[in-house]
């Protein structure tokens, strides 16, 4: 297997006020999870963050459990942890897109995650990317989180609630100001 090829990454971000990460973690590969969390909490705690853990069945509850958590509780952001091996169905295909979807959808709705489902061919694709010492793609998805939080605490304060909010809520709506009834 080649080397991984070296690319930038972002100097960690740093908070004035506390900052608290959920870490969402589908444990199927349980030796595979438990590498991607000790990554995740290394770099969560670097930051000077804290955390919680919470367990889903597989991959496809992640999302679900970060939209309950959002609705729920008070999180700043979400580290969404996992494993899909390849096999012999297109259930791999199913998984893979839709839980990649859905937290992608969760994000643009202004969630701060990072996204650490790995999809691969092979359980020693997974063992490379999963190790701290190595690929630490758990580190990586809790950085990735850790800095959407920063960006979001720099251009504003968050909102609650999952999902789309009715135009006239959010923006100025041809000369009536926001939160102006438009009849």
């Amino acid at each position: 297997m080649a080397a991984a090829e070296q690319h930038y990454i972002l100097p960690r971000p740093t908070f004035d006020k506390p900052v608290k990460i959920l870490i969402v973690v589908s444990p199927y590969y349980k030796d595979i999870a438990d590498n991607m969390i000790a990554g995740a909490k290394a770099e969560i705690d670097a930051c000077g963050a804290t955390y919680d853990i919470v367990e889903v069945p597989g991959a496809l509850e992640i999302p679900t459990a970060i939209g309950i958590a959002e609705r729920m509780s008070n999180f700043d952001g979400y580290v969404a942890l996992g494993c899909v091996i390849r096999g012999e169905t297109t259930h791999y295909e199913t998984v893979c897109n839709d839980s990649s979807r859905a937290l992608q959808l969760l994000g643009l709705q202004g969630l701060c995650i990072g996204n650490g489902i790995l999809t691969v061919e092979t359980r020693k694709q997974a063992e490379v990317r999963a190790d701290p010492a190595d690929q630490n793609k758990g580190g990586g998805a809790a950085a990735a989180a850790l800095h959407l939080v920063a960006l979001t605490r720099k251009w504003g304060a968050s909102r609650k609630g999952v999902g789309f909010v009715p135009a006239q809520d959010e923006y100025q709506i041809a000369g009536t100001s926001k939160g102006t009834p438009t009849a």
